[in-house]
């Protein structure tokens, strides 16, 4: 069976984020799903919740898993609802799990600042978008700029979906996930801050850190990115025709 891709993107941004993911799958005959959160994109109009969140990722993982294995990939806040989500006590239908720029805890001070610079940057002139396109014109290639903006921004949503995080158990999530996972972190990305404390934990992880790139790895570095989309894709393939998971060796803890 042909290896099924979900896409989970991250805060503020929408689907969009992941076009040159989609092109690139979809150029190799590989399936792929890239989906709105409520609140983002097409469904901007919607109330964000973390139940409405895992419900439109469980029902794109439950859909793909009909036709094949999933590998699951999640950014920044995909990220993290995605570990949450892979990591249920019941495992949902997910063969493989890419979590990007998510190895952050976020609670307590670190969470509480990120929302107060967001919220300081909602109230600037046209809502700080004037920096953010700066920004985006400085680090990312012709090729990927206009995505992560495409879908539009949900600067309405932003401060609901911070504060709603602080729930997450990652740690016990990480400690269920029983699937191959692979940990991509920009060498610059500022949710590093808890990565070798969820390589340790988590089972059968890897931790990939891109050399000179962003919090934005996927759309800074998409040609690297896709290529670590076809090692995950491989690996799955390789286990679904093998039957199982390799045993995780010590020195990866």
């Amino acid at each position: 069976m042909v290896v099924q891709v979900v896409l989970v993107h991250g805060i503020r941004t929408s689907a969009t984020m992941w076009r040159s993911q989609v092109a690139h799958l979809e150029r190799r005959g590989i399936p792929v799903n890239a989906l709105d959160l409520p609140g983002h994109g097409a469904r901007m109009a919607e109330t964000f919740t973390l139940e409405g969140a895992f419900a439109t990722i469980d029902g794109a993982v439950r859909d793909a898993a009909a036709r094949g294995p999933v590998l699951l990939v999640g950014h920044s806040m995909g990220g993290l609802l995605s570990v949450e989500y892979v990591g249920r006590e019941d495992p949902p239908p997910v063969a493989g799990f890419i979590a990007a720029s998510c190895t952050g805890i976020p609670r307590g001070l670190g969470l509480a600042t990120y929302r107060l610079l967001a919220r300081g940057f909602d109230s600037l002139p046209d809502r700080g978008m004037w920096f953010t396109n700066r920004m985006l014109a400085r680090t990312l290639p012709p090729e990927t700029r206009e995505d992560f903006g495409a879908g539009g921004y949900a600067f309405d949503t932003q401060d609901a979906a911070l504060r709603s995080l602080s729930v997450l158990d990652l740690l016990a999530a990480l400690r269920r996930i029983e699937v191959p996972l692979w940990f991509i972190n920009g060498q610059y990305d500022q949710l590093r801050v808890n990565e070798r404390l969820f390589v340790s934990v988590a089972q059968h992880a890897e931790l990939i850190v891109v050399p000179r790139t962003s919090h934005l790895v996927s759309a800074m570095r998409p040609t690297v990115f896709n290529a670590l989309l076809d090692v995950a894709i491989a690996t799955i393939e390789r286990d679904t025709t093998s039957g199982g998971l390799p045993a995780r060796p010590a020195s990866d803890t």
